[in-house]
């Protein structure tokens, strides 16, 4: 099966979890037999192509003219990228399906499949109303109508936990038949290489005689830091020697800066700023627990590398979150939004070594038997398939073959502008356009 993946972000270039999300899983497909083409983006003037690990990349190089905005940059990313793909069939190259992983390339997406009559499938990683806990202004709800729109176009939906099946559900309407929810994973191998001396690592940031609560990610107002800060006195006040070590940047550092100073805490909690992974690695490998409290969470994938790299955790009970932890077998779940049991709960966890380390163990085991990427990359070959079961037997297949016979070796490419610009009656499942809830002046209806 040839797949043409779509992704904004892929490493190197890494802004959340759709790179790695995108990498993890285009390795576990060509491990699977399948062929991968990952299309994205480049910070680099000019595009780039490479093939790593049986996965083939290419990159655009970045836009020119510099956009205006940030909608300007995605629409203009996604020009490129149609532009790719084109020129990669001109090149004789083909796919059986089109993979789309967020609003970012809804677009590209979008275009590719009517162009091309090829199938498209959807990766929802989160959305915009829960990202930000409702829409409330002109961006955020138009960011929301492309999610929306995304999700219409996508003969299958894909989502993370069943927390986010629910949120598209009730947010966008979806049918719960074009809905499937397939985990993230982790390799493990990654989070636990070390390098040098993983306590010199550790005392650049905290003395011997000190615990370590640690925290990586972005950070953004939604992944709860502030819940940490107002949990920190109470930890404090039975444990005065406590380091908390926050690593990431993002648009709320400045903010957590001024608020750990403001209570008096900030020569107890360590701002690294970015970390490379060695030093990441170092860090969950000798802290005594990591925290995740986040406010809103599709899924939580860093809760699934601090263990791999074999650190108990603490989480928030919301979200993805709370289907990957499960309270007091693989790690520990706190009520959302609340200090008090989100301090109580890491204070059992230093309290309490061995029952951290059993927890610990579990952890490893789930990761082997749940969020093991061979088994994710099974269930999603079996969605890819699924999906062309039903295309194949589709009136919209049957017209492509039809319109094929006779027509000359470059037909498909000659009829791409027109091919591009119909609208086709013909739902994303196979049904009429209809079945689905109708955009009244760019709104969905119920949705407020």
């Amino acid at each position: 099966m040839r797949v043409l993946m779509l992704s904004w972000e892929y490493p190197p270039e890494i802004v959340g979890g759709i790179a790695p999300h995108v990498h993890d899983l285009s390795l576990a497909l060509t491990e699977k037999g399948q062929e991968v083409t990952v299309l994205t983006r480049s910070n680099a003037p000019a595009e780039s192509r490479e093939q790593r690990d049986g996965i083939k990349i290419c990159r655009v190089g970045r836009s020119a003219p510099e956009p205006p905005d940030f909608v300007s940059w995605v629409m203009q990313l996604n020009l490129q990228l149609m532009e790719k793909a084109v020129s990669m069939v001109e090149d004789g190259e083909d796919f059986d399906l089109i993979h789309a992983h967020d609003w970012l390339v809804a677009y590209a997406g979008k275009g590719l499949k009517h162009a091309f009559r090829k199938p498209l499938v959807a990766t929802v990683h989160a959305t915009e109303w829960g990202r930000n806990n409702g829409l409330h202004n002109e961006l955020q709800r138009y960011i929301s109508n492309v999610e929306w729109w995304l999700a219409f176009e996508a003969w299958r939906v894909i989502c993370c936990s069943r927390y986010m099946r629910g949120e598209l559900q009730r947010i966008f309407q979806l049918p719960l038949n074009k809905l499937r929810v397939i985990p993230n994973g982790v390799y493990p191998e990654p989070f636990r290489r070390q390098a040098g001396d993983v306590r010199a690592i550790r005392r650049k940031y905290a003395a011997d005689d000190e615990q370590v609560v640690f925290y990586v990610g972005r950070l953004v107002f939604e992944k709860g830091l502030d819940l940490l800060l107002a949990a920190a006195p109470r930890i404090l006040a039975h444990n005065e020697k406590v380091k908390f070590i926050i690593a990431g940047k993002g648009p709320y550092a400045e903010h957590l800066h001024h608020r750990a100073r403001e209570m008096g805490l900030y020569h107890k909690f360590y701002f690294t700023g970015y970390v490379d992974d060695l030093t990441r690695n170092a860090l969950f490998s000798t802290a005594d627990v990591a925290v995740f409290p986040s406010l809103y969470e599709p899924f939580g994938i860093v809760a699934l590398e601090a263990m791999a790299a074999g650190t108990p955790v603490v989480v928030t009970d919301t979200g993805g979150l709370g289907e990957v932890v499960q309270h007091g077998k693989n790690g520990l779940k706190a009520f959302p939004n609340n200090p008090e049991s989100l301090a109580d709960n890491i204070l059992w966890v230093l309290n309490h070594p061995e029952q951290a380390a059993a927890m610990r163990e579990q952890a490893q085991r789930d990761l082997e038997t749940t969020y093991n990427w061979g088994k994710i990359a099974a269930e999603t070959i079996d969605v890819y398939q699924e999906i062309l079961w039903e295309y194949k037997r589709s009136d919209w297949h049957r017209q492509v073959a039809t319109a094929g016979r006779g027509l000359p070796s470059d037909h498909r490419l000659r009829s791409v502008p027109a091919a591009a610009l119909a609208y086709s009656r013909y739902t994303p499942t196979g049904g009429e356009a209809d079945q689905l809830p109708p955009v009244f002046n760019g709104q969905k209806e119920g949705y407020q």
